[in-house]
């Protein structure tokens, strides 16, 4: 069982190794389903099936670039600004 403090937090769920676990678990089975779902977005080329245009083309690829855009800005590490100082 896991060991509270005083303000209920449970040092072992943010230990590097139980984080990692989280990260790892989690990420895998996101990424696993975004694959999925591009699959099957890809079946809908089919314009045998499917009646589209290229406008509609461009439509979804600029969302979904704009989205792996903003989601990867979200991995990046910002360096924190320096104080300022009058020196």
């Amino acid at each position: 069982m896991a060991k509270d403090d005083k303000d209920g937090y449970k040092s072992e769920l943010y230990s590097p190794e139980a984080r990692r676990a989280r990260f790892k678990r989690i990420a895998e089975k996101r990424t696993n389903r975004v694959l999925n779902d591009l699959r099957l977005l890809g079946n809908t080329g089919n314009k045998t099936l499917y009646q589209y245009d290229q406008a509609d083309v461009d439509k979804i690829f600029e969302i979904i670039d704009t989205k792996i855009t903003e989601t990867r800005a979200r991995f990046k590490t910002t360096k924190r600004e320096k104080p300022f100082t009058l020196d």
